[in-house]
């Protein structure tokens, strides 16, 4: 028996990529960017072909999704996180992660704290909403007709796809392996190359850092395909990104800390302590490493993660390392108090521009006055800092 489509091997296979990659595209530029972070508007068009397609393929409501997502940021690694794997365990997760999103999606305190804003039209109320599975029997009579028999197993493709690389392999392993590129208070990270089947989600750190950007990717090797459609769908009219992540402008003539200092350094925050640890902390950390020798390096083989990591992620056994670490380097010591320092600058939030200024100003005095090279260099390189023009 055939389907209307007659396909070979390899264009089921193609066939299967398009279709869950419009799954991906569903949940990571409507249900992730537009819904739960209102990153960007979308046109009618687009955001009810999506609700319509995530109906059919996957079931989920757009309240349920937006309300479970957002309480996972504001409860982000605690007991209430919905799918925390440093709670819960990264199998558990990773192989249940469709089932922990179906019992929170029963929890009507998280729908009505967090699911606000979300659609609640006629077609929300009476349809996706009401008759869930009745898309995916939908979806799965389309593929019969289309396919042919294979279709049955393009569908359970389809079915799992969301389920394993959204709700287990993003909410898993992505707050658990993999490189960060910011230092945020949570286990958020970044996993490549896979960008082209999970639509830029893998790029987790970034997200969380800017948590209300468009754009997920930082650096210009990363690959954003979510992104890459938004431009797409904004060049035909249809998509208008409010927010990307800020970009650090610097104005080598500039050689004082004024008030436009705190206010770039400020919004780029993350890029700064990034660039303390990689033009501060690691170059004083060499150098330490090649006054120890081998008989002496063998304590600062792991210093490097300790000395860079938010302090609050750092285990019991972590900060007894770091303290003998640094009771034993007087420079590490310094560096690493300058960082605490400055980062609690960025805390102060209720303080003025005036204040936030003498702040930076007394640390950059202070930082300059350690004798420490990297630190001075450091200090330069904040004096350049410039808004980003509008």
């Amino acid at each position: 028996m055939q389907g209307v489509l007659h396909l070979s091997w390899w264009g089921y296979i193609v066939a299967t990529l398009i279709l869950t990659q419009i799954t991906i595209m569903g949940v990571t530029i409507y249900l992730h960017r537009c819904q739960a972070h209102r990153a960007l508007d979308v046109h009618p068009i687009v955001s009810h072909f999506f609700r319509f397609w995530l109906w059919a393929t996957t079931g989920m409501s757009t309240k349920a999704w937006a309300a479970i997502h957002r309480k996972h940021h504001a409860k982000v690694e605690t007991e209430e996180d919905p799918h925390s794997p440093q709670i819960k365990g990264l199998a558990t997760v990773l192989w249940k992660g469709a089932e922990l999103y179906r019992k929170e999606a029963k929890n009507t305190e998280t729908l009505e704290r967090y699911g606000q804003g979300t659609p609640d039209d006629w077609l929300e109320r009476n349809v996706y909403t009401k008759y869930g599975k009745t898309g995916l029997f939908i979806m799965l009579i389309a593929d019969f007709i289309l396919f042919g028999p294979i279709g049955l197993t393009i569908w359970a493709i389809q079915m799992a796809w969301i389920p394993f690389f959204a709700a287990g392999f993003v909410n898993g392993i992505a707050h658990y392996w993999g490189y960060r590129n910011f230092e945020v208070a949570d286990a958020s990270r970044n996993i490549i190359p896979i960008g082209f089947f999970i639509g830029g989600e893998e790029l987790h750190n970034n997200h969380h850092t800017y948590g209300t950007s468009a754009k997920f990717s930082v650096k210009w090797w990363e690959v954003d395909v979510g992104w890459m459609v938004i431009r797409l769908l904004q060049f035909m009219g249809l998509a208008k990104p409010k927010r990307v992540p800020p970009k650090v402008v610097l104005n080598p003539a500039k050689k004082s800390v004024d008030v436009d200092t705190v206010k770039a350094i400020f919004t780029n925050r993350f890029q700064v302590m990034a660039q303390y640890s990689k033009n501060v902390i690691l170059p004083v950390l060499r150098e330490e490493r090649r006054r120890a020798g081998e008989a002496g390096g063998a304590m600062l083989r792991r210093a490097r993660t300790l000395l860079v990591r938010e302090a609050s992620l750092v285990g019991p056994s972590g900060q007894q390392h770091l303290r003998t670490l640094l009771e034993r380097h007087r420079s590490l010591q310094v560096v690493y108090q300058f960082r605490l320092r400055l980062q609690s600058i960025w805390a102060k939030s209720a303080a003025t521009p005036a204040e936030l200024l003498e702040l930076l100003q007394d640390w950059c005095r202070q930082a300059e006055g350690t004798g420490i090279k990297a630190l001075r260099e450091f200090v330069a390189h904040l004096s350049a800092y410039v808004p980003q023009k509008a």
